[in-house]
């Protein structure tokens, strides 16, 4: 029987013990305890009674800690604003040749619009994500948002999953139920995991950085708060896009909680055939045929693919246009990358494939209503420079990777052992792209189960 164990009435327990916290201020800690625990900025500068001293701090520590349930609620004019923005929209000329070369093409975002305008419905949106255990907590002075959908299974296994940019929780919505509830998607009780998935801060209904200072750093040892916080000793982590770096980033830091990691993005590239890349020199000699086709793919990414990355990563406040038109939203978040852009075009065009025009505009709609463009946008200006995004990181814990063919570049196995010296689980997937589990839920849930199924009899964890 797997090794696992998480003590459910312990965990529901748990769960109801922090709701109490937030809506009564229970004062939980002694004295001596608020004063060594609760930092400096929060204390009180002005004398006053002991009692009194010892309910304001420990009140402020209840509050810091505290589990909130969360809905998401847009009123109805906001809706109809939206509307009238997208109708309005005043549209440049159209591109000047036939192909995609000048950018994301006139005729496919005006196809986005008319449904946008006219027969998109938010509320479908808002209906299934309202259907999820929502909560939000603060973590060093910030509020994170994020959906916990605990398994009905026994010994499921934690896992926390971060989206990338142009993303939300949205992406992963689609791969709860098949993670969650393993017997009704073709696996077993033994295969469960309970799930976490956090808004990143200043995307969708997590709090906006005031100041700077929330890197890929602070994200990932914020999450493993997060998972503390929630009662898990033991818990794996998974991403993709900044979601990958994130958890990857999270394999540096190897804090004794985490188990392994997962990615549909991994960073394999040597430092110099990284740089090589970047540069846009010829190919290395002595590559193989799968490093080859990486290397000219990482090339084309470099050369022809991330502009946006350029100007959030420089001037990300200068993104005003993003914040104040839809459609110019819209049009800054299809130009992603040059394979998931085809797809999306040929969403709109009528086709149907991977991902739905409500998927699609389901991820817009939330950074709209939210405001979250701009402040999406300063996660790369707070790594510009930090570090690189798909060279390889030095991470020594176990590490499962899941290639889908339209990924940015393909990571060849040789590469990927390289970078993981404790590689687990490698797998080239038929289809997919960078946006794995809003494109391919039922192949990337079925990857989770595979790659971290050796953890589950590996080690033994408790929720406490």
């Amino acid at each position: 029987m797997p090794l696992i164990h998480v003590d459910h009435n312990r965990r529901r327990f748990l769960g109801s013990a922090a709701m109490t916290v937030a809506s009564a201020h229970l004062c939980l800690f002694s004295s001596a305890n608020a004063e060594t625990t609760q930092p400096e900025t929060t204390k009180k500068e002005q004398p006053m009674t002991t009692a009194v001293a010892i309910h304001e701090e420990t009140t402020q520590l209840a509050d810091t800690a505290a589990i909130r349930p969360f809905k998401a609620q847009v009123p109805e004019t906001e809706l109809t604003e939206l509307r009238r923005r997208i109708n309005n929209t005043k549209w440049p000329d159209r591109e000047t040749v036939t192909n995609t070369s000048q950018g994301v093409q006139l005729a496919t975002t005006q196809a986005l619009a008319r449904y946008w305008g006219s027969e998109y419905d938010w509320r479908k949106c808002e209906a299934k994500l309202n259907a999820l255990p929502q909560f939000i907590t603060e973590i060093d002075g910030l509020d994170i948002h994020f959906i916990h959908v605990r398994s009905k299974h026994e010994n499921a296994l934690p896992l926390i999953v971060t989206h990338g940019w142009p993303g939300s929780i949205v992406e992963q919505m689609k791969i709860i139920e098949p993670l969650t509830n393993p017997t009704a998607h073709d696996g077993s009780a033994s295969d469960a995991f309970d799930v976490v998935i956090p808004s990143m801060p200043g995307y969708g209904y997590s709090g906006k950085p005031t100041t700077a200072g929330w890197d890929v750093d602070h994200i990932a040892r914020a999450w493993v708060v997060l998972m503390k916080r929630l009662g898990y000793s033991k818990f794996v982590a998974q991403g993709g896009d900044w979601g990958a770096l994130v958890t990857e980033h999270m394999g540096v830091l190897a804090p004794p909680e985490l188990l392994g990691i997962h990615t549909n993005m991994p960073g394999i590239f040597p430092n110099d055939i990284d740089k090589a890349a970047f540069s846009g020199a010829p190919a290395p000699s002595g590559l193989s045929a799968d490093e080859m086709i990486a290397y000219e793919r990482l090339q084309f990414v470099y050369q022809k693919g991330i502009a946006y990355g350029f100007q959030m990563g420089l001037r990300p406040q200068t993104l005003y246009g993003i914040a104040d038109s839809p459609v110019g939203l819209a049009g800054y978040f299809l130009d992603h990358d040059a394979r998931s852009y085809e797809m999306i075009s040929r969403v709109f065009a009528g086709g149907s494939e991977g991902l739905t025009r409500d998927d699609v505009l389901d991820n817009i709609t939330i950074t709209w209503l939210t405001n979250t463009g701009i402040s999406g946008a300063r996660l790369y200006w707070e790594n510009w420079g930090k570090l690189g995004y798909f060279n390889a990181k030095g991470v020594n814990i176990p590490v499962a990777v899941s290639v889908f063919p339209d990924e940015l570049y393909p990571a060849p196995k040789s590469w990927a052992e390289q970078a993981f010296p404790k590689l687990i689980h490698y797998n080239r997937l038929p289809k997919g792209g960078h946006f794995a589990a809003f494109e391919q839920p039922k192949l990337l849930s079925e990857e989770l189960r595979a790659g971290f199924r050796s953890l589950r009899s590996a080690t033994e964890s408790t929720a406490d």
